[in-house]
């Protein structure tokens, strides 16, 4: 009787323990609400830091929050996050399906607040320009340092945010499991059709990452064209004052750093983008872990929605007209990251194998 008791009570903490481990996002998203939605409040009576609004932050003309002010944004930051812990604590203890939904539509709005409405270009920007600057540092030691000029605390504070918002995503994505009667982590349901599922992740896998390919082309080739001289798209006066400001090489940089992730971005339908190949130092042959496709490809894809967003918010016909090859390759950005996210998902459950959770 008592072996009997500990082999139960030993598989109950076991399926605890897996409950906590497939539920971090909503565990996490809980954390950084709480401790996010005091900063709000501190803000809201006229606390240091506040990191919105062209006042504080001079660069943040592409921003929705241009113009928001502490005591308002920090109100409406503190009472969304009481709202946000108070859904996420009482899910599981509510019987209502409809309040339910109700609660898996808040949770996925706040994923979209905080990863495609506070952050801007100048996260892309940086990211993109690492590869650069680190390859001009080796030229010019003080590159370096302008770079991390750039880096100021409303900068640190999109960061936070899009952090935040993956942890709400996940929580988001743990709550509609749980609704669907799914697996936590793997999220299969019970008679769920795995190689249905694998067929279409495959069809629509090689569609989504073509569109990613073929999207920063148009960008790629103006930034290439002003590299070797040629002002595509662009006036004999603006192609001049780009070169005298470093634009026209900085543009070249990044439309490089597009091409390799291109490169990159072929093999989530690629042989070599599951198994590593031979030339690979220390890995060839080796299982290519999934998530290091996923997790890069899927930041990206946020990035540079984030950026397309702002472009197409923006954009005027006038400018266009003038300066064509300046803005409009911009405007296929959104179709760009859309793309390179749906191929990472795509990515993700072809490679998904059997679940060590649910065991499906």
């Amino acid at each position: 009787m008592g072996a009997t008791s500990g082999r139960l009570s030993r598989g109950t903490d076991k399926n605890l323990i897996s409950a906590i481990k497939t539920q971090w996002g909503w565990h996490a998203a809980i954390i950084w609400t709480f401790i996010y939605g005091g900063l709000g409040m501190y803000w809201s009576f006229g606390g240091e830091g506040y990191p919105f609004g062209l006042d504080i932050d001079p660069d943040a003309a592409g921003s929705f929050y241009r113009h928001a002010s502490s005591e308002l944004t920090g109100a409406v930051i503190a009472v969304l996050s009481v709202l946000g812990i108070v859904a996420l604590t009482l899910y599981s203890k509510i019987s209502s399906r409809n309040v339910r939904r109700i609660i898996i539509g808040f949770s996925w709005g706040m994923a979209v607040i905080l990863c495609l409405t506070i952050p801007d270009a100048r996260l892309l920007i940086g990211v993109a320009y690492v590869p650069v600057t680190l390859i001009g540092a080796i030229f010019d030691g003080g590159i370096w340092s302008q770079y991390l000029d750039t880096i100021t605390w409303p900068v640190i504070n999109q960061w936070i945010c899009l952090t935040g918002g993956l942890f709400w995503g996940a929580a988001a994505l743990s709550l509609q499991r749980q609704f669907r009667n799914a697996c936590f982590h793997c999220g299969i349901a019970v008679g769920g059709n795995r190689q249905e599922s694998m067929i279409q992740a495959e069809r629509w896998g090689k569609w989504f990452t073509l569109v990613a390919i073929i999207a920063p082309l148009f960008y790629d080739i103006t930034r290439l064209a002003w590299l070797l001289g040629i002002p595509l798209g662009i006036s004999g006066e603006q192609f001049q004052s780009l070169k005298e400001t470093g634009a026209i090489m900085a543009g070249a940089g990044l439309a490089f750093v597009s091409i390799i992730g291109a490169i990159l971005t072929h093999g989530l339908i690629s042989a070599w983008g599951e198994v590593f190949p031979k030339w690979f130092p220390f890995a060839a042959g080796k299982r290519v872990p999934p998530a290091m496709a996923i997790l890069p490809a899927g930041l990206v894809a946020v990035l540079i929605t984030v950026t397309g967003m702002q472009v197409v918010r923006d954009f005027k016909v006038s400018d266009a007209l003038l300066d064509w090859g300046a803005i409009t390759p911009l405007l296929l950005f959104p179709v760009w990251g859309i793309a390179l996210g749906g191929a990472a998902v795509c990515y993700y459950y072809r490679r998904r194998g059997r679940c060590k959770v649910c065991d499906r």
